[in-house]
């Protein structure tokens, strides 16, 4: 068995040196003496289980894991109580809170080890279980994306792309709003990590409408005429459309809530000048404003079937050039402060593309 990081808390000294020693052996132990520093502890040092007093004063066992259930990136760590309570009605209110089980004080070292491991294997298989549906899934959404993007793209790859700019661009978001940085009368959304990567796992959905449209129109190699764009620009609604029914289907695939704000969205613009539903400003939702300036950087820098690619700084003039009108001026500042990103995310695509050719040209 793998060791794992034990979080002990009891507001009794003695009582966590003691358990430490029974585990320490067995798992590297983390010691808090009350609910609010094992709070602060699990914040900057995730621990992979958790043994915890029920009868502490001020912040007691109960409010403790109902804490830690409340926030995101903490609660799924297993919890299992310690008392010297038998009470039913403790166990039985421990487990609703959330505890995966009770081990009654004193107890022996044997047990509580056996206790531990036997969590411990269960939460890393549930992990491998919960990681390997969520790669069966994205592949599942890249797979169907790409279906759609080789009816409209020469290159290929612009899911991937587009996936890692609004990566880039979220995590720099979220590092200026903790920076703690503000623009006066502007309430901007902060995302959370969580958030984050449901913003990224949606993004290869953006375009999934354009398989409701025509190849006469999605191929054509000239400007379309004003009918034909406004045919195009279905393809927004019906992505949109056809998530809603996918995300009715599985509402417990919560990303597919950001695929719709996104499919929908990312063709708005900042002024209210876009489409399909003229929202301006805040009211774009924040994820479909940062698919904007991924989505339009990467179609500025691939050839089309109507223009050959363009260069980074041309989709770099193009970007900055569309603040406050097509773009969010933030994301647009956050942009111009990282476009190096943007560039090497780009480059390091164009080598591998450029090594799968040689590779496939060497086994032809």
């Amino acid at each position: 068995m793998n060791k794992g990081t034990i979080l002990i808390v009891d507001d009794n000294l003695v009582n966590l040196n003691y358990i430490a020693g029974q585990i320490g052996e067995s798992h590297r132990a983390i010691l808090a003496k009350s609910g609010e520093q094992a709070l602060k502890i699990c914040s900057s040092e995730r621990p992979d289980l958790i043994l915890l007093d029920v009868e502490m004063p001020g912040m007691d066992g109960f409010e403790t894991i109902l804490r830690l259930k409340a926030d995101a990136r903490l609660s799924d760590i297993p919890v299992i109580f310690l008392t010297a309570n038998r009470d039913t009605d403790s166990e039985i209110r421990g487990l609703e809170c959330g505890a995966v089980d009770f081990v009654t004080k004193p107890f022996n070292k044997s047990i509580l080890l056996h206790r531990i491991d036997h969590h411990l294997s269960f939460f890393r298989y549930q992990c491998y279980l919960e990681k390997t549906v969520r790669e069966l899934e994205d592949n599942i959404v890249h797979g169907f994306s790409e279906i759609v993007e080789y009816r409209d793209s020469d290159t290929g790859g612009h899911i991937i792309r587009t996936s890692r700019y609004v990566d880039l661009l979220g995590r720099k978001l979220i590092a200026w709003h903790d920076s703690g940085a503000s623009i006066p009368g502007r309430k901007i959304a902060r995302p959370s990590q969580e958030e984050l990567e449901m913003y990224v796992r949606a993004a290869p959905m953006h375009d999934i409408g354009k398989i409701s449209i025509s190849d006469a129109i999605l191929l054509k190699p000239g400007k379309l005429t004003p009918e034909e764009f406004e045919i195009m620009k279905e393809h927004a609604p019906a992505g949109g459309k056809m998530l809603r029914k996918m995300f009715a289907r599985t509402p417990t695939q919560r990303y597919l809530k950001y695929a719709i704000m996104i499919a929908e969205g990312h063709h708005e613009r900042f002024d209210g000048a876009g489409y399909p539903n003229g929202l301006a400003g805040d009211n774009i939702p924040l994820c479909a404003r940062i698919m904007a300036i991924a989505d339009v950087y990467d179609a500025i820098i691939e050839p089309r079937c109507y223009r050959k690619a363009m260069t980074h700084n041309e989709a770099r003039n193009i970007i900055l050039a569309g603040e406050g009108s097509h773009f969010d001026p933030l994301l647009v500042d956050l942009f111009r402060e990282n476009e190096a990103g943007f560039q090497e995310i780009a480059q390091q695509h164009h080598n591998q593309a450029d090594a799968n050719k040689e590779e496939a040209a060497g086994q032809a």
